[in-house]
């Protein structure tokens, strides 16, 4: 019995959970694109001055509901020691955002090659 209203419990009010990491060199807007989305998703979160935002070093996690789904958010550091990491994390999860920072054009070549996983 216990087992059926278990089931039917999670059934009517637990929400699926995906998680979603969110790549990108440094200083490329990961963190604040992550704070942006819990701010505008979730109606309670007054959000973290975008002045205050740092480099991440480890990962920042975030959580989004949406609809009957929960999105969970893995920012992971962007810097060049960090980025050997990334793989790591692919088999956990449903998908995967990579910023790029359009204003460095400096760097462009650089984030192309970390997207495509180093060097070649």
């Amino acid at each position: 019995m216990y087992t059926l209203l278990s089931g039917l419990y999670k059934y009517m009010f637990q929400k699926d959970e995906y998680c979603i990491l969110i790549l990108g060199l440094d200083n490329a807007g990961k963190t604040t694109f992550l704070e942006q989305s819990k701010t505008r998703f979730n109606k309670n979160y007054k959000g973290m001055s975008l002045s205050k935002i740092t480099t991440t070093v480890g990962l920042n996690i975030g959580t989004v509901d949406v609809g009957k789904a929960r999105l969970m958010f893995w920012d992971l550091g962007g810097q060049e020691e960090l980025q050997s990491l990334w793989d790591k994390y692919y088999a956990e999860c449903h998908g995967v955002i990579y910023v790029i920072d359009s204003t460095d054009e400096d760097r462009l070549a650089e984030s192309k090659q970390a997207f495509e996983g180093g060097d070649e």
